[in-house]
């Protein structure tokens, strides 16, 4: 069992950036891919970025490449989420969850254990 708690949301004027943070307890994840997804009102969940189990290999959402950079510290065991130029449709909650694939994945069905999420919203 992992718990996930993310941290770093709140309210943001447009064009300013953010790092969101998810600190696993339980068990390391240094074995896990991780992954974060988004979640705007009256929209499904999306992904937003993977990363695998030694963070030199990541994944984006196409729409959202070169603004957000995820990483990881495994020694703190803790996963982030770089935002920068927010925008207003960048507003969601955002949630971290644990991969079963090391490599990471872009689905949230290949994820185990989620975060409760963290509110992000920006205004312009």
């Amino acid at each position: 069992q992992v718990h996930l708690v993310e941290s770093g949301g709140g309210l943001f004027q447009a064009g300013a950036s953010l790092r969101l943070s998810c600190a696993a307890s339980g068990r390391a994840i240094i074995s896990f891919g991780m992954g974060w997804f988004r979640q705007a009102p009256g929209k499904d969940r999306e992904f937003v970025s993977t990363i695998n189990w030694i963070g030199d290999t990541t994944n984006y959402a196409d729409s959202l490449k070169g603004r957000f950079t995820i990483s990881r510290d495994n020694a703190k065991n803790t996963v982030y989420l770089q935002m920068n130029s927010l925008k207003p449709e960048d507003t969601a909650v955002y949630y971290c969850a644990v991969s079963t694939y090391a490599s990471g994945s872009n689905s949230a069905t290949d994820y185990l254990f989620w975060g409760q999420g963290t509110q992000v919203t920006v205004f312009s």
